[in-house]
């Protein structure tokens, strides 16, 4: 009896297949579209408020010196959220790409509370940006 039950259930998951694939898809299945380094620089200004790009220099953030590639949490003698701490993100383009987009909901409870950049070419403009700043 437990194979004709299996029998019927991968029929069904074969036959409702079209109809899954023709959902839309999750938001964070966006393609990072291709950034512009220049124009993240013009961007960077309204982030210049809390952080820098300066290695060493922390402000109300952290020193986003040599941001790409770092695991979150990790600039020494800055005061970050248990939350940020504890995320186990590295910030890969990709992850920065969703985070930049509403880092609160990326990491509930962190200290920041900008509010997000939700054009994607915006956030991957100012990603090419941070990655020149190394």
């Amino acid at each position: 009896m437990t194979d004709v039950r299996l029998i019927v259930a991968a029929a069904a998951l074969f036959a409702a297949a079209p109809a899954l694939a023709a959902l839309p898809q999750a938001a964070a299945t966006t393609a990072m579209p291709k950034g512009v380094a220049a124009n993240g620089a013009k961007l960077f200004v309204a982030c210049k408020t809390c952080h820098v790009t300066t290695a060493g220099v922390n402000r109300i953030g952290p020193s986003l010196h040599a941001v790409v590639g770092r695991k979150a949490g990790t600039i020494p003698n800055f005061n970050y959220s248990a939350a940020n701490k504890a995320s186990g993100l590295v910030w890969t383009p990709a992850e920065l790409f969703v985070y930049l987009e509403n880092p609160r909901k990326v990491i509930p409870g962190t200290k920041m509370s900008y509010a997000g950049m939700k054009k994607p070419q915006d956030r991957a403009d100012l990603i090419a940006y941070l990655q020149t700043q190394k």
